[in-house]
């Protein structure tokens, strides 16, 4: 999402450091016959590979990929309003506002198609079966094939850091260490954090039907996080799948269905192994990866033995290759950010309530003038692209 974004591409973030590293594939999606389907850059090439879905996948990706340079500011922009490009966001809007399951099996026949579509659809962290689930994975999809999924070379902190270097030449100043108890005395505030957090800093100061809208914000699943040190690249079955950074590992649509709507099964588990592409993430012969998987907001359950397992389904002797191990539980999440409210690391629920009306129908702006929510509880939701802030500071350029 960062590398595509229309906010972090009218800044000189290369200038301040941040280099995109391009996997050889965007993502592999392993499957239990021994074979992996690869999601390339290339619409064809990825066609080629799906087979008797090929075309299907040619006829979803080709248009949108051909206008997502426009529809890109649409698609990351408030629901809740006329779009610049209807025709455009008119067809993107038929296919993003039914379920993933639904367009999935509507347009594919083949095992590998669909779970290629039900592990992009997975990052909703909706049920698959949920009203508009289906746009993420176009959105995602599209990417691939326009911008492809890099990683930024030394870590994510170095798109923090570059950012922080552009507001640096801007004039601007950064605080550290100093919790805020209230809402400053400032000409403009921008608040990034979500209604939990607005509520205990600010709330006397709004009218009681706002703060009962902000009360009524849902938060969204939590994530298990893991983080490995490795002796050596992860044995993948299929060798492919070290062509890509992310690798998700799920098996089919409904194994990946039943977790994300239910939380039975095997856990869909999204992998990356970053040192693959970028020396920096480990010491010379050795290597690191990390991955979560959603779980329900506030979970206790230790998921570690259940992402290894399924680690190893698809990789044989990964565990073997384990020098050391980290785990980021939902409540130490929340421990380290308080705004990842039990784990939930997109801002809020992703139901389609939320999407429209978030946190509220006054979207970024409260009632007071000079404060503005700009955090992932405000459109278009969750993901690196600094969309929320961005649209947040035109809401504030509009309201004069």
């Amino acid at each position: 999402m960062a590398v595509s974004s229309p906010c972090f591409e009218q800044f000189p973030l290369a200038g301040h450091g941040l280099e995109w590293v391009h996997p050889d594939a965007p993502l592999a999606h392993p499957l239990d016959d021994g074979s992996a389907v690869i999601l390339e850059r290339s619409i064809e090439a990825t066609a080629a590979r799906l087979g008797s879905d090929g075309e299907a996948w040619r006829r979803l990706m080709h248009p949108l990929a051909s206008a997502w340079n426009e529809l890109r500011w649409d698609v990351l922009g408030p629901l809740l309003r006329v779009p610049p490009r209807p025709l455009a966001m008119a067809q993107f809007g038929m296919s993003a506002i039914l379920s993933a399951r639904r367009l999935a099996e509507s347009l594919f026949r083949t095992t590998a198609a669909r779970a290629l579509f039900a592990g992009l659809a997975a990052h909703s962290v909706m049920p698959l079966e949920a009203t508009a689930s289906a746009g993420v994975p176009l959105v995602l999809g599209v990417i691939a094939h326009t911008h492809g999924w890099p990683i930024p070379r030394g870590g994510a902190q170095r798109i923090s850091d570059a950012l922080a270097g552009c507001l640096r030449d801007l004039g601007g100043a950064i605080v550290t260490e100093s919790r805020v108890t209230s809402l400053p005395g400032a000409p403009l505030v921008m608040c990034d954090i979500t209604p939990r957090q607005l509520l205990a800093i600010g709330g006397e100061r709004f009218p009681a039907p706002f703060r009962r809208a902000l009360s009524r914000f849902r938060y969204g699943p939590g994530i298990f996080k893991m983080d490995w040190a490795l002796d050596a690249p992860v044995p993948w079955r299929v060798a492919e799948c070290a062509r890509a950074a992310t690798v998700h590992l799920g098996g089919t649509f409904d194994e990946i269905a039943e977790w994300e709507g239910h939380f039975t099964g095997r856990p869909f588990v999204l992998f990356v192994q970053p040192s693959l592409f970028d020396a920096t993430r480990a010491p010379a012969g050795r290597h690191t990866a990390w991955a979560y998987c959603h779980v329900p907001n506030g979970s206790t359950l230790d998921m570690t033995d259940a992402i290894e397992q399924q680690v190893e389904r698809f990789a044989p002797g990964f565990r073997e290759r384990i020098l050391a191990r980290h785990v980021f539980t939902p409540a130490a999440l929340e421990a380290y950010n308080p705004n990842l409210v039990g784990g939930d690391i997109t801002g809020g629920a992703m139901t389609l309530g939320q999407m429209v009306f978030r946190p509220t129908a006054r979207l970024h702006a409260t009632p007071l003038k000079n404060v503005y929510l700009c955090s992932s509880s405000t459109p278009p939701g969750g993901a690196v692209h600094g969309m929320c802030g961005y649209l947040a500071v035109q809401a504030a350029l509009g309201r004069g």
